[in-house]
């Protein structure tokens, strides 16, 4: 018997929470998303994913009111994240924290998170040490730790620079 492809009979709020971002590639989406990532053909570059599936998980996340859906040119899109996403950021961090704990890169961390009004890296729980913040993402800065292993598709060699969380990454490759 296949197993089921939701969790709607789980009176459980995680369980319900995994029906927005429990799909594989949704949260890899997500990071994207707020590292500045928009444009579909850009997404897909950096993820190294397939069309269709990026289709289904973008439109998934659209109706989940976690992106929202912007043209940008005729017959083009980006996707921004909505509020609900937002709220997200904390949970996207701890991720992160918790793969560079237990799935370290041997050179380092392979990315940083700083505070951008003072530019203190943040705590494993988000939070800014100086401030004694938790900044939301438009305030956050990341760049590529020395654990970064560099890819060759043009999103990453944007992202490898300092730069602001939900800054968009528009001008990348060719076509735009």
């Amino acid at each position: 018997m296949p197993l089921g492809k939701d969790y709607r009979d789980q009176p459980c709020s995680l369980a319900r929470a995994l029906e927005d971002v429990g799909e594989r590639w949704t949260l890899l989406i997500l990071r994207d998303v707020l590292f500045g990532i928009t444009r579909f053909s850009d997404l897909r570059a950096h993820l190294d994913i397939p069309r269709a599936v990026l289709a289904d998980r973008l439109a998934a996340m659209v109706a989940a009111d976690l992106l929202d859906r912007r043209p940008y040119a005729a017959g083009r899109e980006e996707y921004h994240p909505t509020a609900k996403a937002l709220d997200l950021w904390p949970v996207l961090h701890g991720l992160l924290e918790w793969g560079e704990r237990h799935h370290p890169a041997g050179a380092g961390r392979r990315r940083v998170f700083r505070h951008l009004p003072c530019h203190t890296p943040l705590d494993a729980r988000g939070g800014c040490p100086e401030c004694g913040t938790t900044p939301p993402p438009s305030e956050v800065e990341h760049l590529a730790g020395p654990g970064h292993t560099p890819r060759a598709d043009h999103v990453s060699a944007r992202l490898r620079e300092p730069r602001p969380l939900l800054r968009p990454v528009r001008d990348a490759g060719p076509g735009h």
